[in-house]
């Protein structure tokens, strides 16, 4: 099993996001903020992107091992270095260090890109970019850092707002997007995209049918199904499916929200429907789930 990033560094984190229950950020992302003496990290490889932000105001002599190539480099204030998931990638630094750390688990980050955003990305996700400089990513870093010392009941609210902030900012301006070369072979474009979820986002709570996708982006179904898949990884029904599960999760953090409703607002015939929907996507029901979840 893939060893998480804290795990491997030679400090405790001063802040540290994995307090926060039942956020839907934390699914997406983790955040640490560490201050730690001169020292070094082991090569290793992670299973998430790693996204470093340096605070620290004099600049440092650091080396990055990364896929067996080293780099010795000087590391100034507002730098950021992505190390994409499946990357091997060893540090040290020779001065005190100060950065925030900021994991991305690739499975919800691509489904975040989706259904938030409307881009497609690349199984690479991120562009391997050892380092660069960009003072309003690290800003808005700050920013989620410092949600963490809230009160206890505004801390969770700040850090899900902030967290998004972050990721969109984070991906629009270096999320590496689905080939063009695939897209144009498939003629299925991300502008295509983003019109099928415009049209399933407005129509949640009615019928949707191959036929409506398709006629949306002005391709017979046949086509579209297949041009579909290939550029999703899943049948254009499969993803309505999925979408509407998705959604119901979100709003069952409302509790006050009868389980009646969210299937009739997420376009279920009715609870029943609903509930079968769910557990053969979830492997529990609506009820089970929002019990162990909320």
């Amino acid at each position: 099993m893939p060893r998480r990033y804290q795990d491997v560094f030679p400090s405790l984190p001063l802040l540290d996001s994995d307090g926060l229950l039942h956020q839907s950020a934390t699914a997406l992302m983790t955040v640490r903020y560490f201050q730690a003496d001169p020292g070094r990290m082991p090569e290793d490889v992670f299973a998430e992107h790693h996204v470093l932000l340096n605070l620290r105001d004099a600049p440092h002599r650091v080396q990055n091992t990364r896929n067996g190539q080293l780099r010795d480099f000087t590391f100034h204030r507002n730098e950021i270095i992505v190390t994409p998931a499946g990357t091997r990638s060893g540090w040290r630094w020779f001065d005190r260090s100060d950065v925030i750390v900021i994991t991305l688990d690739p499975g919800p980050v691509a489904r975040f890109a989706e259904h938030e955003l409307g881009m497609l990305l690349s199984d690479r996700q991120l562009a391997d970019l050892p380092q660069f400089s960009d003072a309003d990513i690290v800003s808005a870093g700050v920013m989620l850092r410092d949600s963490l010392e809230m009160e206890a009941a505004t801390s969770p609210v700040m850090f899900e707002a902030l967290a998004r902030v972050f990721l969109v900012k984070l991906l629009q301006r270096y999320g590496d997007r689905h080939p063009e070369e695939i897209a144009r072979s498939a003629k299925f474009t991300s502008a295509h995209y983003r019109r099928v979820l415009d049209f399933v986002k407005t129509r949640l709570d009615q019928t949707i049918a191959v036929e409506d996708l398709a006629r949306e982006v002005g391709m017979s179904p046949a086509h579209f199904s297949r041009v579909f898949k290939e550029v999703m990884g899943k049948a254009p029904m499969q993803y309505v499916m999925a979408y509407r599960i998705e959604q119901s999760i979100g709003m069952m953090s409302d509790p006050a929200l009868p389980l009646g409703e969210i299937a009739l607002a997420c376009g279920f015939a009715d609870q029943a429907h609903f509930s079968r929907s769910f557990k053969q996507l979830m492997g529990t029901s609506p009820s089970k789930y929002r019990a162990t979840s909320v």
